[in-house]
């Protein structure tokens, strides 16, 4: 076999397309149907026949099954719930767990000899730490305590939710904010402007080419839609273009639309913030309270009614004039009853903005780069700020594209709404999903500790964080055997990220493992972390290519204090961010607190 090198620069110096045979597949060892070999076609001369090599265990699943098993060919219910117990630190398992997973790999491996068998042989084992719904890599369930106030937690949120592409000429839908409640986004972000007829509210992102969506359909898909991923609150923050009379159509809808589901504050401004636990299955409304009220209305009419104003007629025509005013004015104030989050952007200054009344809270909006500012000359204040109050982050108007920012700056200061166009693309989108996954995916995660607590001094532990990478498997299920290269199998290898505050920011890449649809590494990276509450591990995985921009083969994104330790198997996305069938990883996470 050839170099990779001298493979890859003498198949691009052929530029006639090579003529494919459909994929050819044969038994492998072990009665497994999946291993095999392909025929690859070249300069229709001749077939490359490349064998799909035999998926095998990593020494270190050998060791531990040889461990737990004193050596012997099987392993029963108690011998696993040990090893989940000891060696993935699975502390809660039970034996009744134990024998559940033993059903579902024999099952699923062995489906003839049903649950009759009740232990694992070391292929079975192998086969279940493999298996990202019985061994991922991170907890699935709401853990984090819900009961404190909704400035307290990171929550997930949308920037223009309605764009089904980028902020300049695509349409405007409910279809996009469908699939992010479906996501577990909690927020959603609403322009209203006035439509073309008198009562018609249109949502769409003002003064561009995008095309219109009426607001009753948005509102009519959040309804449907606001709790099938998560029980707790979602969060309607409201771009308000609208005229007195349309604000009072508008909250005319939404009181129709979503009737007990909204939550109403008994008083005009909060004191502090209720918590999710308290709210779930309930909608607010987050938008700047309308101008005017009615009394400065009433001073104008007294005046315009003095005795050497109007006739009789020019009376009785300004009093029917009043009763429409105070019909608007009475719409205006039920859309002021249902903001139960006060907003605005700041006026004066940031920094005069964030020097709110202590009994009220509320939400203010600022610029991405407006925040980076801040951050490095005001950086304590912004957290002093949003350990009460919620502060909203916006991408700044160039991503006309829909790309996104760094969300990191923003949680570092304590920021609750980073908004992000999750109808986007890239790194830092994978990030955002990556964070979110945390707290079972409900779309709120618990701040930490020094963000939230009466204190200006930050939390700074430091912990050694080693990350090994076994194996991947699963790209010759997802994808034909042409996909990443025509002429032979991929050439994989990934890329380790530490996404954190800087300190914490780090890189690592594996060796290239040529022409194997089942890469295995087998190497051990080392990551110090400060502050891994806030730290991400992104993982990316790619086919090297010589001469051309190399393949995407998936990527995932994990929150570093939900990872198990142990043996995992992590599951990739594509650049979307939607799950593969069958590609994940083999890795293995530990944590070493240093002093």
């Amino acid at each position: 076999m050839e170099s990779r090198g001298k493979k890859k620069s003498k198949i691009h110096r052929k530029k006639e397309k090579p003529r494919l045979k459909p994929k050819e597949m044969t038994n492998g060892g072990g009665g497994d149907a999946n291993i095999g070999s392909y025929n690859y076609r070249m300069f229709s001369f001749f077939n490359r026949k490349f064998k799909i090599n035999e998926v095998k265990p990593p020494p270190d699943v050998n060791k531990a099954f040889s461990l737990f098993t004193d050596d012997s060919a099987h392993i029963d219910a108690d011998q696993l719930r040990r090893f989940l117990v000891v060696h993935q630190k699975d502390v809660n398992t039970r034996v009744e767990d134990a024998e559940h997973i033993i059903e579902q790999v024999v099952s699923r491996r062995h489906p003839v000899i049903g649950t009759a068998r009740n232990s694992l042989t070391l292929d079975d084992f192998f086969y279940f730490l493999f298996c990202d719904d019985l061994n991922g890599p991170i907890r699935t369930q709401v853990h984090h305590d819900m009961t404190a106030p909704l400035s307290h937690y990171y929550i997930y949120t949308g920037h223009n939710s309605y764009l089904t592409g980028n902020q300049l000429s695509s349409d405007c839908s409910e279809v996009p904010i469908i699939r992010a409640l479906q996501n577990g986004v909690r927020v959603i972000e609403l322009d209203l402007w006035p439509g073309s007829s008198r009562d018609e509210i249109y949502v769409l992102h003002g003064r561009t080419l995008t095309s219109p969506v009426s607001l009753i359909q948005c509102l009519t898909s959040i309804k449907q839609y606001a709790f099938v991923s998560s029980p707790y609150p979602v969060i309607i923050t409201l771009e308000d273009h609208l005229t007195p009379e349309l604000q009072a159509k508008a909250a005319e809808l939404i009181a129709q639309t979503f009737g007990s589901m909204l939550h109403l504050s008994e008083t005009d401004f909060l004191t502090e913030f209720p918590s999710p636990e308290s709210l779930k299955y309930r909608i607010m409304i987050s938008t700047k309270p309308p101008k005017g009220c009615l009394e400065n209305r009433s001073k104008d009419s007294d005046e315009e009614n003095s005795p050497n104003s109007a006739n009789e007629l020019e009376r009785s025509e300004s009093d029917e004039e009043d009763e429409e005013y105070k019909s608007v004015q009475a719409g205006v104030s039920e859309y002021k009853r249902l903001i139960t989050i006060h907003a605005g952007k700041p006026k004066g200054g940031f920094m005069e903005a964030l020097n709110v009344e202590a009994d009220k809270v509320r939400r203010i909006s600022i610029s991405e780069q407006k925040l980076v500012k801040v951050a490095v000359s005001h950086g304590l204040q912004v957290v002093r700020f949003t350990k009460k109050n919620i502060l909203r982050v916006y991408p700044k108007g160039t991503r006309v594209t829909s790309s996104n920012y760094d969300p990191i700056t923003g949680w570092m200061h304590g920021a609750q709404m980073v908004a992000f166009n999750i109808q986007g693309y890239g790194k830092h989108l994978w990030i955002m999903h990556g964070m979110f996954r945390a707290n079972g995916g409900c779309g709120y995660v618990m701040k930490p500790e020094h963000l939230n607590r009466p204190s200006d001094q930050l939390f700074d532990p430091k912990t050694t964080f080693p990350v090994k990478i076994y194996m991947g498997d699963g790209w010759r299920l997802d994808f034909s055997h042409t996909h990443f290269d025509a002429y032979s199998p991929p050439d994989f290898y990934s890329k380790i990220y530490m996404a954190g505050v800087p300190a914490d920011e780090a890189k690592r890449k594996t060796k290239v493992i040529e022409d194997d649809w089942v890469p295995v590494w087998d190497e051990t990276f080392t990551f110090s972390l400060t502050v891994p509450d806030l730290a991400v591990l992104r993982i990316e995985t790619w086919d090297y290519n010589l001469h051309e921009k190399d393949n995407f083969g998936g990527q995932t994104c994990l929150p570093i204090p939900e990872l198990k330790t142990g043996i995992r198997s992590v599951p990739l996305h594509d650049k979307k961010g939607v799950k593969y069938r069958n590609v994940r990883l083999l890795m293995y996470f530990e944590f070493e607190e240093t002093v």
